[in-house]
């Protein structure tokens, strides 16, 4: 398994629980898988609202937790972090996805991190 962030015994908020979430998605292959999964999500929410076939709701869970949790089995090599903070984590994934639109994920990765994780293994 990968270095992970310390983890306390339970985050007390959001913004304590924002650079463990980082750190557990370094790698851009990893961030990239969870942009698919929340991009199916956000697709098939919007088409549960448009026809109202519940199948659209598994659907998007599927994929969404596909993509993101084959990217830390395989890729990052952690648990995901849905498994401890199903919230959060749901919160920080969109708060990643936002900042990956506005091309500002890689250097929120060097504050919280230091270097790109593809910089480091140079």
């Amino acid at each position: 398994m990968s270095q992970t962030a310390p983890e306390p015994a339970r985050y007390e908020s959001f913004e304590a629980f924002w650079p463990y979430y980082v750190a557990e998605h370094r790698n851009p292959t990893c961030r990239t898988l969870h942009y698919i999964g929340t991009t199916l999500a956000i697709l098939n929410v919007g088409a549960l609202l448009v026809t109202l076939n519940p199948w659209f709701l598994l659907s998007g869970m599927v994929g969404a937790y596909g993509f993101a949790w084959t990217g830390h089995f395989f890729v990052e090599k952690n648990r995901p972090a849905t498994f401890k903070y199903p919230l959060w984590s749901l919160a920080a994934d969109f708060k990643m996805y936002s900042l990956a639109l506005r091309g500002r994920m890689t250097d929120e990765v060097a504050k919280v991190c230091g270097a790109p994780l593809a910089e480091q293994e140079a």
